[in-house]
């Protein structure tokens, strides 16, 4: 388990803002010609102190803790930012994205909880579970120098230690000198660390320093049962979890993906059909694990690693399981086109990875024996490409809902909607009260089924005035859109009852009727409300127009 204590970052975040590069290339002297002493500010017990600050800073006498008062007595133009740990978050989960070059298993470290429940404050890391992984960066030596140097490169004072378990790595990175514990060595290691090291507040520190207790060594190997009666099981519990009696699990950020291929780069691509050619060579690769699991790409990720700390990430998705590497890379394409602004290469990419996030079992299809395709592909390529330009939720389609409502009988859904779960069903008319009932038999299937819907259905019905022989009959005569029509002949009524469970009680049924004029235009409107029951002047509505 590797810990990494930013030890530094809120300033860190100040200067790489200000200066960009040019403070990376100073960082390491701190000598830019033209930095100021910064710290950042918070308010604690009713005081504005001093709660992070950088080697300027520090080398003029200031020290963390300190109130701004004090602080500029010795600095009047001292830089003063106030806290923003939202920023500081982002910050971290950026480089946490980043560390993903080197394993998978990336987890926050900042601000870590204490067994008792209070927040260690003040700080910020990651660990890394980096079992399997040190191989490919020569060895444990190797990803460690590697990691530091890159990180420090992009302008952080980090601290680092790999050890058994992540109580002990964390203890070292922040509290001891160390970089590697050797195996089974954690115990010995830790010893000499104030009880700080432990992830305890600040109150039970205290609280052991009182009696004698300064080091992790004073409680290591002494009766627990006391020592939980006194300052509480969560003392023991952090001391266990630090020398490996108890296991301690880490939450990883980002999911990790079930197939995966990468790519790295000596020298850096910057161009766009370089990458696009990587993406192709990636996608080939990632074929024959599918192919052994029976599996299709449903969505996937390609992440592109920049030298300077940046991680772009771009998905696509499709609307049936794929195996096609050339489609996979004409996708990745179309969603590189469809992007606002072009794919900022900066310095170069150095490490490219392609995820698979969602796969289902690939079903071969139907072969065209005279074009050579399969059938439907060329449906399933359109909406593939559209959704990689435009994003798959933005490309959907009709399907039924379950409501006896016109305007409400239908809604929309994504195409390539991965969860089949959820959305809008067909309803099936089915014969009889069983659950199971047959369908209804059609003797009658070569005569053509009456219309009684319209084809043009408003999305919100148009209020219209009307002239009829009863209250409860058909209109005669009818206005709507200021043009008056004389009705020939009408049908009707067909009664919708409201849905009181949606709209509530007080909700008025339909009488629909089909009506024709003079002209022959046809038309679809509803009297809104049971007249002498629900309303004595029920409103007439005009909903559709049929063909």
């Amino acid at each position: 388990m590797l810990s990494i204590a930013f030890t530094r970052l809120p300033t860190d975040r100040i200067h790489r803002t200000r200066w960009g590069r040019s403070w990376i290339a100073d960082r390491i002297s701190d000598t830019h010609p033209d930095a100021l002493p910064v710290v950042v500010t918070g308010t604690v017990r009713n005081a504005v102190r001093i709660l992070a600050l950088d080697e300027r800073a520090r080398a003029c006498g200031i020290r963390k803790g300190q109130s701004l008062s004090d602080a500029r007595a010795l600095i009047p133009g001292l830089e003063c930012h106030e806290a923003d740990s939202a920023a500081d978050h982002a910050l971290l989960l950026g480089i946490a994205g980043w560390c993903e070059r080197y394993t998978p298993l990336v987890a926050l470290g900042s601000d870590a909880q204490s067994a008792d429940g209070a927040i260690v404050t003040g700080d910020h890391g990651l660990f890394m579970d980096i079992t399997g992984c040190a191989h490919l960066m020569g060895g444990e030596e190797g990803l460690v120098a590697d990691l530091e140097s890159r990180l420090r490169a992009q302008g952080f004072h980090v601290r680092l230690c790999l050890a058994d378990t992540p109580g002990a790595a964390w203890a070292m990175a922040r509290h001891g000198d160390t970089r590697i514990i050797p195996p089974g060595g954690h115990g010995e290691a830790i010893s000499p660390l104030a009880l700080g090291s432990l992830r305890l507040s600040t109150d039970l520190v205290a609280s052991l320093g009182r009696v004698g207790f300064k080091t992790v060594g004073c409680i290591a190997n002494l009766p627990r049962a006391p020592l939980a009666a006194r300052f509480g099981a969560g003392l023991l519990q952090r001391l266990d979890q630090a020398l490996g009696r108890e296991a301690e699990a880490i939450s990883p950020i980002m999911p990790v993906a079930e197939l995966s291929t990468e790519r790295r780069f000596a020298d850096p691509v910057t161009h766009h059909d370089e990458v696009s050619h990587v993406i192709g060579a990636l996608a080939r690769a990632i074929v024959e694990p599918l192919e052994r699991r029976d599996l299709g790409i449903r969505r996937c990720r390609i992440r592109l690693f920049r030298v300077d700390g940046h991680v772009a990430a771009l998905e696509v998705q499709t609307a049936r399981p794929l195996r096609d590497p050339a489609m996979i890379e004409r996708l990745f394409a179309e969603r590189i086109a469809g992007l606002h602004e072009e794919l900022d290469a900066g310095f170069g990419f150095d490490l490219i990875r392609l995820d698979v996030l969602h796969a289902d079992p690939f079903e071969a299809g139907q072969t065209d024996m005279v074009a050579g395709a399969q059938s439907g592909a060329g449906h399933d390529a359109l909406v593939d490409r559209l959704g990689a330009r435009l994003g798959p939720e933005r490309v959907q389609r009709f399907v039924s809902a379950d409501t006896h409502i016109p305007e409400r009988s239908f809604g929309r859904e994504p195409v390539a909607r991965l969860d089949q779960g959820s959305g809008f069903r067909p309803t099936l008319r089915t014969r009889g009260n069983g659950a199971n009932a047959a369908p209804a038999p059609r003797p009658d299937a070569d005569i053509e089924p009456l219309v009684t819907r319209p084809l043009l259905l408003f999305d919100r019905p148009e209020l219209l005035s009307t002239i009829a022989e009863v209250p409860d009959g058909p209109p005669l005569r009818f206005r709507w859109r200021g043009v008056s029509y004389q009705v020939a002949r009408a049908e009707g009524p067909e009664r919708i009852a409201c849905e009181w469970w949606r709209d509530g009680r007080g909700a008025r049924t339909r009488d629909y009727f089909r009506v024709e004029d003079s002209q022959g235009y046809r038309f679809w409107m509803f009297r809104h409300g049971l007249y002498g029951r629900e309303t004595n002047d029920p409103a007439w509505y005009m909903h559709g127009l049929f063909a």
